[in-house]
């Protein structure tokens, strides 16, 4: 496959699959004629919740009849699917015809793998000065491939959890941390923040950013949200409330990420309405994250009982994704695989109301932790099993009427999952 070689040469233009710095980047963008001043930006950094804001605020927009181009990571099935331009993924003569652009440009130039997607999403977007680009901060931000605006419409802060340790030193592994490196850098225009986990980040956050001259809209403060009965959400900010229905993805966590896309886009004055937000948020595609299968393969493996993929891969994730999980009145079967350099005990620490969980190998990862090793980590657990594959912990799984399977741990397992179903 054409695009799949690119993708093999990109990979080797770097010994490091990770090397945080801005240099080399720039080198690239400057090359490229400098293509990050040319668009409209509204940049998304956090731990969680990045994806879910962003999906949700691209699918207010697109009712609202604008033109967006989005770029997130990490793919969960196709690398298309970080390439949105014009509401629409690049297929793969589009995608293959861009990277080997750049890849011209940048002339075997030392770049990470993804340091020069980034620069081919910024090449492209240029394309487009008009649209809104909806822009996903990776491992942190503050040398990250995405910090290289000056300026932007806004920046949104999802909530901020302890992620990806293992990229800082042993005694500067906190929140204090974590919380400077993805906000010490934003620019100066609008930051909206959304719900944190604690008030200690919440307060990290505001302290962070307190020189910060942009105009701050706060979860809690400044909009907020409310779940009524028959099936709405009240939302509310200083512009008015609007009754809502609830939106076509799960977890109660999601309206929190809606109800930030939503201050974002009404803070901005793009003459959004509460006809495009009604609308917008029961169209949103966000795919591997507490995702329900409803049909294939593996659908028909637990027939009648409910099968849920979900790409989680930190504490903070699993904190509230098994506060969904307390909220429902069944079995729960989690089947797991996860990274090598997560922390697996603590993760599995927060669901303390499983029937069984199954560990299971990650295909095609070999940057993740084996399931054996992964059981003996977890053997604490009452009911913990490993099998190898997705299928066969599926079947190994004794079900009673009205069960749910729930797969978590990585997107890259969510992925997985998808494409065997």
């Amino acid at each position: 496959m054409k695009i799949q070689k690119i993708v093999n040469r990109f990979q080797k233009l770097h010994p490091r699959e990770i090397d945080l710095s801005l240099v080399r980047i720039k080198n690239l963008l400057k090359k490229l004629g400098d293509p990050q001043d040319k668009i409209k930006v509204i940049s998304v950094v956090g731990t969680n919740g990045k994806n879910s804001t962003i999906q949700a605020a691209f699918s207010i927009l697109k009712e609202a009849k604008f033109k967006c181009n989005v770029y997130t990571s990490p793919h969960i099935k196709k690398i298309n699917e970080r390439f949105v331009f014009n509401n629409k993924e690049l297929n793969d003569d589009e995608l293959s015809e861009l990277f080997e652009e750049v890849e011209k440009i940048n002339d075997n130039n030392s770049i990470t793998f993804y340091e020069i997607l980034t620069a081919c999403y910024l090449f492209k977007a240029a394309q487009y000065p008009k649209n809104i680009n909806l822009v996903e901060s990776g491992l942190f931000f503050r040398f990250d491939a995405s910090n290289v605006f000056t300026t932007n419409l806004a920046s949104i802060i999802t909530a901020i959890g302890k992620d990806h340790l293992d990229w800082l030193p042993k005694d500067e592994q906190t929140i204090e941390k974590i919380v400077f490196e993805k906000t010490s850098s934003l620019l100066n225009s609008n930051i909206i923040i959304s719900k944190q986990n604690t008030k200690k980040t919440m307060d990290c956050i505001k302290k962070n950013i307190s020189q910060n001259k942009s105009k701050k809209i706060i979860f809690n403060e400044d909009f907020s949200y409310s779940i009524g009965e028959n099936n709405f959400f009240y939302y509310e900010d200083n512009y008015g409330g609007i009754k809502l229905p609830m939106p076509n993805i799960i977890g109660q966590f999601q309206l929190e990420n809606i109800s930030t896309a939503i201050a974002t886009l009404r803070n901005l004055d793009l003459g959004i309405n509460e006809n495009n937000i009604k609308n917008g948020i029961t169209k949103i595609n966000n795919i591997g994250r507490l995702q329900e299968i409803t049909s294939g393969k593996l659908k028909n493996l637990v027939e009648n009982n409910k099968l849920i993929v979900d790409g989680t891969h930190n504490p903070l994730g699993a904190k509230v994704l098994n506060e969904y999980l307390k909220s429902l009145h069944c079995n729960k079967h989690i089947i797991l695989g996860m990274m090598i350099n997560k922390d697996h005990k603590d993760f599995m620490s927060y669901f303390n109301d499983i029937s069984t969980l199954t560990t299971i190998d990650i295909p095609n990862q070999p940057n993740s932790i084996g399931g054996k090793e992964l059981k003996k980590k977890l053997i604490n657990f009452k009911n913990v099993q490993y099998k190898e594959s997705i299928i066969e912990a599926i079947k190994s799984i004794s079900t009673k009427k009205n069960d749910l399977i729930l797969i978590t741990g990585s997107l890259y397992l969510a992925g997985e999952v998808l494409k065997i179903n």
